[in-house]
């Protein structure tokens, strides 16, 4: 089927965790007569929830993509849902979904209200420009409440947002929905129109006038028309309202019950009438040739495709998301990455139906399709003609505030964690991976426990590599604070030609962040020139295994200020043995200490939950630098704390702001452990090299 650009709806639907995005897909596809069985997230059979994983859990983890077409024939309606996980450790995947969506529709659960993933959804949306959308699902659930419902969204999200649909009754006798603007009900699967009842009459007119009032603000000539005291014709209302909600004047909202398929054909006919097609909304400003430029959704244009997904399919192998900005892709078309310099040949074009592909001679602008088996190209790359450089803007993604240390439990999983790691990076951009060359652990950063913990677990069941998660170890450092002079002499008698060598050295400390550096006051030749280099090299090979407590020395001058050597028996092992033996020595003089690697941070939370932040905040031992309240009710926290205290710090900064809290953090610098502290990392290290022992 051949689809106009003008025809395409793009719709990512975002909300707090639970609220029923998954279920209300499945109600939509199916009220379409897309699937001929509703399926339920409880039973692991939904079209959006395909993963096992999501399936096991009855959550979802990952963006699915479900076309829908409305209609048949050249009438018919594209329309692009983009479902994505409510979870704050998957927020990556909103952020992605949005970037190839045009609206943005945002469910809040009829029971709970506005809750923190609301806000999360609504900032996303409002950062990227978007016309949004609210429903209120979950209206056949006990405590569900209308009223209450409303009033929040108003609160927390503004007065933009009116009702365009009423409900009909509440809770288990919730029924269908009162479309406000036409006047008319559509009960239970919302296919054919009947009267309003008479006894929501009065409420029906109340809301159309509200919505009236927003739509005149996006047009001058109705505004002067409404603030003049005329009433607004059913026409003027109606060819408005879609104009006021591609202004972001207007955010209407509709009634659902996913699960029990009501209000979902009405909403189906509201994304198709009143929602912006690519034609209508703001175009994106990409780098053309390196000068900014707006991309037009011209079919006939050049091509211009972003990445906003990568998944590896146990059956297809690699599959690549991409919303198609400008042009037409077409079938074995060849497109270049400019980023990666490279060009990628797309055969087996697809529109998406959950995991579902569906063969495509191409995909034109402003539609969402699927390729398999690309080789250089990732999340966020653009693919674009040769001959037109083109690179849209890559969204910001949250940075990692959780890092766990994984290890591999066997050999075969050493050899296999690599490569299958570096696919796990392919499917999520906000996990990263690192090796800490100091502690020598393979580290998985993400943005939270939860995260990191069913990032192993897809390494597992995936990629079949079984690791441990846990926490990892703080590379400390040692220090000396004073100065400290030892001898060490080396000898060995084997029979043959012996071993010997004394050396003879000072130790003193440096500023902090200066490093190590080697310095040579013989005189006289005790310690005869050749040998210099062999002392430099034993003491360099020393410093990762300081004398407290076997961590790296740093910050330090080691002075050789005497020695002795033998004409025969002395060598350069001889020296670099007794150089290293002396450093030991010295250190234990110069009075060493532990250097904790230091945390900048940046705290972002309720004004209300501020005080019990920064008490926490004192008892994690951080100095607080600042506070910055902002208009929102908000609150950002300045402060440095050692690394060692804030290793769970994500998990509980949401219990304590009742998970609207949030933080960056990045180094700062090495500051000294405090004594008491200090001791207990000593003991705890001496257990852990004694049990490493087999003691």
């Amino acid at each position: 089927m051949s689809i106009r650009t003008a025809q395409i709806r793009n719709a990512v639907l975002m909300s707090h965790g639970g609220a029923g995005k998954t279920s209300l897909v499945e109600a939509l596809a199916f009220t379409d007569g897309a699937i001929t069985r509703h399926g339920r997230v409880e039973d692991g059979n939904t079209i959006a929830d395909f993963d096992e994983d999501e399936q096991k859990r009855g959550m979802s983890r990952n963006t699915s993509v479900v076309a829908i077409d409305l209609g048949t024939g050249d009438d018919a309606t594209r329309i692009n849902l983009i479902d994505t996980p409510g979870y704050a450790d998957f927020m990556g995947e909103m952020i992605a979904g949005a970037a190839a969506a045009d609206t943005a529709l945002i469910l809040v659960d009829a029971a709970a209200g506005v809750q923190v993933g609301t806000d999360t959804a609504w900032r996303i949306a409002e950062h990227r420009g978007m016309p949004r959308a609210i429903v209120i699902n979950r209206l056949d659930r006990e405590n569900a409440n209308w009223e209450n419902t409303v009033a929040s969204i108003q609160e927390h999200l503004g007065t933009q947002c009116q009702p365009l649909q009423l409900p009909v009754g509440s809770e288990d006798s919730f029924s269908g929905v009162v479309d406000v603007l036409h006047r008319k009900a559509y009960m239970c699967d919302g296919k054919s129109a009947t009267d309003v009842p008479a006894e929501m009459a009065d409420a029906v007119e109340a809301a159309r006038d509200q919505l009236a009032e927003r739509i005149a603000e996006a047009d001058d000539a109705l505004t002067l028309k409404y603030l003049e005291g005329e009433e607004l014709t059913d026409q003027e209302i109606e060819s408005g309202l879609a104009q006021a909600i591609s202004a972001g004047t207007l955010a209407p909202i509709f009634c659902a019950a996913g699960t029990a398929n009501i209000g979902a054909m009405p909403l189906l006919r509201a994304i198709r009438d009143e929602f912006p097609s690519p034609l209508d909304v703001t175009p994106i400003t990409a780098q053309v040739a390196g000068q900014p430029k707006a991309l037009a959704p011209d079919p006939n244009g050049p091509v211009a495709a972003l990445v906003f997904k990568t998944s590896a399919d146990e059956f297809v192998g690699r599959l690549t998301y991409f919303r198609v900005f400008s042009g037409t892709i077409r079938a074995d078309a060849h497109l270049y990455n400019h980023a990666a310099d490279e060009d990628e040949r797309l055969s087996n074009l697809s529109n998406i139906f959950g995991k579902e592909l569906r063969h495509s001679d191409a995909i034109v602008a402003g539609d969402i399709g699927a390729v398999t088996k690309l080789s250089h190209t990732h999340t966020f790359d653009t693919l674009a003609d040769k001959a037109t450089p083109v690179l849209i803007p890559r969204p910001d993604m949250p940075k990692p505030v959780f890092a766990a240390a994984i290890t591999p439990i066997s050999k075969a999983d050493v050899d296999k964690l690599g490569p299958s790691l570096h696919r796990l990076m392919e499917e999520d951009i906000t996990l990263q991976i690192e090796r800490d060359t100091e502690t020598g652990e393979t580290i998985l950063s993400g943005l939270g426990e939860s995260h990191v913990s069913l990032a192993a677990e897809t390494l597992r069941r995936k990629f079949k590599v079984e690791v441990d998660v846990h926490d990892r170890r703080i590379p400390y450092r040692e220090t000396v604070t004073g100065t400290g002079q030892a001898e060490y002499t080396h000898k060995k008698q084997t029979g043959g030609h012996g071993q010997y060598a004394r050396v003879e050295i000072r130790v003193e400390p440096r500023g902090r962040g200066e490093g190590f550096e080697f310095g040579n006051k013989v005189v006289g030749g005790n310690v005869p020139r050749q040998f210099i280099p062999a002392v430099e090299k034993g003491i360099t090979e020393a410093l990762p295994n300081g004398a407290m407590a076997h961590y790296p020395l740093t910050d330090l001058r080691v002075v050789l200020v005497d020695g002795k050597h033998h004409d025969v028996d002395s060598s350069e092992m001889a020296f670099r043995l007794a150089a290293s033996q002396a450093l030991k020595a010295a250190t234990n003089s110069a009075h060493p200490i532990l250097l904790e690697p230091i945390m900048h941070l940046r705290i972002h939370v309720p004004e209300s939950a501020t005080g019990d932040v920064m008490s926490d905040l004192n008892s994690r031992r951080a100095r607080v630098q600042g506070m910055e309240p902002d208009e929102a009710g908000s609150t950002t926290i300045s402060a440095e704390g050692p690394l060692a205290e804030f290793l769970h710090y994500a998990t509980d900064l949401r219990s304590m702001t009742g998970g609207r809290g949030g933080f960056e953090f990045e180094f700062a610098r090495y500051d000294p452990v405090p004594e008491h502290v200090a001791q207990k990392v000593v003991e705890a290290s001496k257990e852990a090299l004694h049990a490493a022992a087999g003691g």
